[in-house]
């Protein structure tokens, strides 16, 4: 599609109905450094009216033995399900804007040459915050004013 990025991931899932929820927050982490780019978990209802779990993994091609390994290792999965899928991405630029209480780090969204998103950086903001003393959500709020004040008036891009 004109103006998107565009490429294809794999994403790998399994259902899961007989494991420890602190083992999936372990498992989430163990999947992200092997080189996921998403996890997550969506609670599902199973055969012979079970609650369960969906583990969803995204990662590159070249990633999928290695994120497939660690979920049979490290769950009760017997099998996966796994689906090449495209998708469309925002352009994205990092910028730094300054606010009253210092610098922050935000992210810019486009498509071709209009920007879609703005989105403070989460630990640009809570580093920021932590150093200076002030709330997180302040510091989170004061970014994305200074952010829309400076690139909805018309960003160098």
């Amino acid at each position: 599609m004109p103006g998107y990025e565009t490429d294809t991931v794999t994403r790998i899932e399994t259902n899961l109905d007989d494991i420890s929820p602190q083992v999936l927050g372990a498992v989430m982490q163990q999947l992200f450094a092997a080189g996921a780019l998403d996890v997550w978990f969506t609670p599902v209802q199973m055969k012979k009216s079970r609650p369960g779990t969906m583990l969803c993994a995204l990662c590159e091609e070249g990633a999928t033995e290695k994120i497939a390994d660690i979920i049979f290792a490290e769950t009760t999965a017997f099998g996966l399900r796994v689906e090449k899928i495209a998708r469309l991405k925002l352009t994205r630029k990092f910028e730094i804007v300054k606010t009253p209480h210092g610098e922050v780090t935000v992210k810019l969204g486009f498509k071709g040459e209009r920007l879609l998103q703005i989105a403070p950086e989460f630990e640009s903001c809570r580093a920021l915050a932590e150093r200076v003393g002030a709330p997180l959500r302040e510091v989170q709020l004061a970014a994305l004013e200074a952010a829309r004040a400076v690139f909805r008036s018309g960003p160098e891009t």
